[in-house]
């Protein structure tokens, strides 16, 4: 049996039999969560060894992009324990509350201790804690200029990682709308986000904002006639203000994975 080639066809390899044995609602829900980090294999107790070697190579090549980075997270903990609170929620569009750093992010609101633990009526996993904690510890502030760039623009080393960052961020998330049309509506209803005058002619355009002051610019252009779909992701001139572009890389490959994730839970 080949390795699966894409996250949905993890579910090919499951039993589909939806027994809730694993402690997931549904196979598919097993998948994504297996995908996520949030399962192991060995929570399926109806794996057969073929199944289990299978699956097992997807994952280690395909393992979510904040695998393996708890250490990071400890010391972005530490940072955030020397920081000035009132000074930083000036910088970074924040505000304080009973002590804590509240920063809005994808319309929700996280509260950060002063010991660098993060509260959220959100799940937090590292793949948010991260680029957010990031952020609060280096991000030079001053507002967005409304001046749009595609991410190969943002410096010369975002150039260098053009082609990665399409594959990583931009192919998953065409990908994503052409098989779930109704995505954007979505993304607005969950994540605060705000429909777009159809910008560079594009069919749809939806600004979100994962941090304050970083927006992001998500443009979709439809098939037609012999053209594929095609997807591009804009920033403000500015993002490299407050995140380096290969923060930006990978909080946007972060947002692929959750929006996946969000997708094979709603199948």
């Amino acid at each position: 049996m080949a390795a699966p080639r894409n996250p949905l066809d993890v579910y090919q390899s499951l039993p589909k039999t939806n027994c809730g044995d694993c402690g997931a609602r549904s196979c598919m829900a097993f998948a994504a969560a297996l995908l996520g980090g949030d399962k192991r294999l060995r929570d399926c107790p109806h794996l057969g060894p073929e199944a289990v070697a299978v699956i097992r190579a997807y994952l280690g090549v395909h393992r979510p992009v904040w695998a393996g980075q708890q250490d990071e997270l400890r010391e972005l903990r530490a940072g955030v324990a020397a920081l000035d609170f009132e000074a930083a929620a000036r910088r970074v569009g924040g505000r304080l509350e009973d002590g804590r750093l509240v920063v809005k992010c994808l319309g929700k609101d996280f509260q950060i201790a002063p010991d660098g633990s993060i509260g959220s009526d959100c799940h937090t996993h590292a793949g948010l804690a991260i680029p957010l904690l990031r952020y609060v510890l280096h991000a030079k502030g001053g507002a967005p200029r409304g001046r749009w760039v595609p991410f190969r623009e943002l410096n010369v080393e975002a150039a260098g990682r053009a082609a990665l960052f399409e594959q990583r961020c931009e192919r998953p998330l065409r990908r994503l709308l052409e098989a779930h049309t109704g995505l954007i509506s979505d993304l607005i209803d969950l994540f605060a986000g705000e429909r777009a005058v159809k910008l560079f002619g594009s069919d749809l355009s939806l600004v979100l904002y994962p941090l304050p002051l970083l927006p992001l610019l998500v443009c979709w252009w439809g098939p037609d006639e012999d053209m594929e779909s095609s997807l591009h992701l804009f920033f403000d001139e500015t993002a490299v203000d407050q995140l380096s572009d290969a923060w930006i890389h990978g909080l946007c490959a972060g947002l692929a994975d959750m929006f996946e994730k969000i997708v094979l839970r709603h199948a």
